[in-house]
């Protein structure tokens, strides 16, 4: 039994055990698509199938596409990792924030991991006021001294960034540089256009959400830390340009992750760069130990402690999961519309995966 047919037996298992409703995979190694398989339904009230055009709001795995972004500006000469964010976003560099730079950002060293200004999901698609909250917030550390989940003002630090540099939103900068050219257009999207909302898997909850009360002591608001399907189910928040979380397909982000590997978006010197250690740690948000590389963080979802962590990736609230690995060659990627609270499915995945290829690297 081949790869593909691995994976597609789990899926279809995943989908009549009630697991999972809907699922897709996809996988690239060293320039082939090995798996593209899907699963189960897209709209649990029309029973609308899983197909691979399907498009999934996955949350935090579409911070691997901002970050992809930044080292795209970086590539191109527009700025480089050092680069202070006031340099070419004045208005940051107050409060303690003079000395952050893009490397910070991408490491989540800022010191803003909070959306400042008691801003809300519902406010996130006014770019100009969140960007101006951002600004003018106070930072919990010294930039670049700690790090800490920023769950929604990474995308948007990265974003305002790009947009000083090119004069474009985050949306149309995916699509132009990463999309268009790749040809995967409507497949990777910040903003999802009106057109498009039809192809958009139906999120639900696994289990019933629960109340929005600060946790004492807690940093985040209560939405910023706990994925809900409301969420991703609304349809000005879909279409608003949040590049902190994303929509796609699990194929689409994936060419994305592989053409960041083989050369067609960023150059070997660089990826060596980006894919190295650049702060190691305890998350201020939630306390775990952290290794991140330049945006993302180092090694994959779940891996045993004997395995190299060279992979990249970001997963997201639910338990989407997508990552690329310098040193196997995989890119892998897997979207779902149920919102579990752990990544269970998105480990079982990527260790058969990483057992059947990874090896041949």
């Amino acid at each position: 039994m081949n790869l593909q047919h691995r994976i597609q037996y789990v899926l279809d298992e995943l989908v009549a055990s009630g697991t999972e409703t809907g699922l897709q995979v996809a996988v690239d190694h060293r320039g082939h698509r090995v798996v593209d398989a899907v699963a189960g339904v897209a709209d649990s009230g029309t029973g609308r199938p899983v197909s691979p055009e399907t498009l999934f709001f996955s949350f935090s795995t579409g911070k691997g596409m901002a970050a992809l972004i930044a080292h795209l500006l970086v590539g191109n000469g527009l700025v480089n990792y050092d680069t202070l964010v006031a340099e070419v976003w004045p208005e940051f560099g107050v409060r303690g924030k003079e000395s952050a730079t893009l490397r910070h950002v991408l490491t989540h060293t800022v010191g803003v991991p909070a959306m400042p200004g008691g801003l809300g999901p519902g406010d996130l698609g006014d770019w100009s006021r969140v960007c101006a909250a951002i600004a003018g917030a106070d930072p919990l550390w010294r930039p670049g001294t700690r790090t800490g989940y920023h769950p929604y003002t990474f995308g948007f630090l990265v974003g305002e960034i790009a947009h000083r540099v090119t004069g474009m939103p985050m949306g149309r900068l995916l699509n132009d540089w990463v999309a268009a050219p790749l040809g995967i257009t409507g497949e990777l999207c910040f903003g999802v256009p009106a057109s498009e909302l039809t192809r958009l898997a139906r999120l639900e909850d696994a289990e019933p959400p629960a109340p929005e009360t600060p946790e004492p002591g807690g940093i985040l608001a209560p939405w910023e830390g706990r994925p809900r399907a409301s969420m991703g189910n609304d349809q000005q928040f879909l279409q608003a340009d949040i590049p902190s979380v994303g929509t796609f397909t699990a194929r689409g982000i994936t060419t994305a992750y592989a053409a960041m590997l083989d050369g067609r978006l960023i150059a070997p010197d660089q990826i060596e760069e980006l894919s190295a250690v650049a702060f190691e740690g305890t998350d201020q948000v939630f306390g775990n130990p952290t290794r991140l590389a330049l945006g993302y963080p180092l090694g994959r979802l779940g891996a045993p402690a004997d395995e190299a962590p060279t992979a990249l990736g970001w997963p997201g609230g639910g338990g989407s999961y997508a990552y690329a690995d310098p040193a196997t060659g995989i890119s892998f990627a897997v979207t779902k519309n149920r919102l579990t609270p752990d990544f269970s499915t998105a480990q079982r995945l990527s260790d058969l995966v990483n057992a059947e290829i990874g090896r041949l690297a």
